[in-house]
């Protein structure tokens, strides 16, 4: 016989937090929480000092999710190239949902504008790791400047989720061939591993 574990109002709370925030913005309120959650206010208070304590750990909850959702997995596919394309394409799925708001940690870095927050600092270390994989991805490729590359791709993904997540565009793959055409602009090419111009402006791009 299959047991069922019960949601701890822990979860639940998280559960809620992560979904009407995302929803909603950070200005939800508790008591908003809290209903969507079945969780009295003093149950939440016993489990978390306020709103602001909700929040970051409802962003962390969400990091293993995001990772599976957009990362490839070790190995597939296993050219460089590929491996940052699929970050992208993934994007472009997930905005095609009419629920799409946007990259989870951007918006939340938008809304609070405080670098210092502590679900400021959860959303930062997210965006950190995607642009470590970029950067990581660039240089097993033999990109010149893994660094400036990973920090364009950042722009290009923070720039088409948030314009997808607003519903001011749909991306209809331009996220895709934007990044696939910063990967040519580098080198990083359907033929194999970089041999391109290793700077911005021998490869007719702007600098960063």
């Amino acid at each position: 016989m299959t047991t069922t574990t019960k949601p701890t109002p822990r979860d639940r709370l998280l559960d809620a937090a992560a979904e009407l925030i995302y929803r909603e913005g950070v200005g939800t309120g508790i008591d908003a929480l809290c209903k969507a959650a079945g969780v009295s206010k003093r149950s939440m208070y016993q489990l978390f000092a306020g709103k602001d304590e909700v929040l970051a750990a409802a962003l962390t909850r969400q990091e293993p999710r995001l990772s599976a959702l957009l990362f490839p997995p070790p190995g597939t596919p296993a050219a460089p190239r590929d491996r940052v394309l699929h970050v992208f394409e993934r994007l472009e799925e997930a905005a095609t949902s009419p629920d799409y708001r946007g990259c989870p940690f951007l918006a939340a870095q938008v809304e609070l504008k405080d670098p210092g927050h502590a679900a400021s600092e959860v959303a930062a270390r997210g965006k950190q790791a995607m642009s470590e994989f970029f950067r990581a991805e660039a240089e097993r490729g033999g990109v010149g400047q893994p660094e400036l590359l990973a920090r364009r791709l950042m722009v290009v993904y923070d720039g088409a989720s948030a314009r997808a997540g607003i519903g001011a565009d749909t991306l209809d793959g331009l996220a895709v061939s934007t990044a696939a055409l910063l990967l040519d602009a580098a080198g990083l090419t359907e033929n194999g591993p970089a041999s391109g111009p290793d700077t911005a402006e021998e490869a007719g791009a702007p600098a960063a």
